[in-house]
């Protein structure tokens, strides 16, 4: 199997890269190939504009889903979203590492999202959910955060993870382009705690990684329960 990982930290030495290199580290021992978009190294530029297009379908009007779909056709789309599209495309899984900040993710992964996760090949009209354009593919993520286990889910002081702050990216991303969501592995209270807590977290990310197949998977909207205009039936 192939695995392609995002990670968006600035840091090498953050634990959020420790994670990734346990990643990495577990699925290759595992027989896995891996590939890694290191955004920050990369210098990735998260920024949406009408430089992401070579030619365009409307030069008066910028829509820019439009012009992703037009652009991708034409084989006209700037090289930094082409070759991140082949990766993505490529991968039969794809895994994201990266810190929790503001209640969602950091700013140069939403943008990376943004531009790469284009109108078309991953979604477009009635081909979203398990009709998106990555259906068949799963996606994993691990990411870390100040808080405390407490602190999240029902009736909790911030509510749930998965489905309440960061439902945008577990559903409104992930599950919408049609990948099969794993539950999250959370690394809690990262900043406060002891190396050798940090130590324990590593360990367990490994076992995380072994055992995906047998990890929970987040639920998604069935298509199967909406009209053809997406009303309930």
């Amino acid at each position: 199997m192939h695995i392609h990982l995002v990670h968006a930290h600035p840091e090498p030495k953050s634990f959020t890269a420790a994670m990734r290199d346990v990643i990495i580290k577990t699925l290759e021992s595992e027989g896995h190939s891996v590939t890694v978009s290191d955004l920050y190294a990369m210098d990735f530029n998260p920024v949406a504009s009408a430089a992401d297009f070579g030619t365009r379908r409307n030069p008066d009007h910028l829509t820019y889903a439009l012009e992703q779909r037009h652009n991708y056709q034409a084989g006209t789309l700037a090289p930094d979203i082409a070759d991140e599209i082949e990766r993505v495309l490529a991968a039969d899984m794809l895994g994201f590492t990266f810190p929790l900040h503001w209640f969602g993710t950091p700013a140069i992964l939403k943008g990376w999202i943004e531009r790469v996760m284009i109108s078309g090949p991953f979604y477009g009209g009635k081909r979203v959910y398990g009709a998106g354009g990555l259906a068949g593919k799963r996606a994993f993520t691990a990411f870390g955060l100040g808080g405390r286990p407490h602190m999240f889910g029902p009736d909790s002081l911030h509510g749930s993870l998965e489905s309440g702050m960061m439902k945008h990216f577990f559903q409104g991303t992930l599950g919408y382009v049609g990948l099969e969501v794993i539950a999250p592995f959370i690394a809690w209270h990262v900043p406060y705690v002891s190396d050798a807590d940090r130590t324990q977290m590593l360990d367990d990310l490994a076992t995380y990684v072994r055992t995906l197949d047998d990890q929970p998977r987040l639920e998604m909207p069935d298509l199967a329960d909406f009209n053809e205009t997406f009303k309930p039936i």
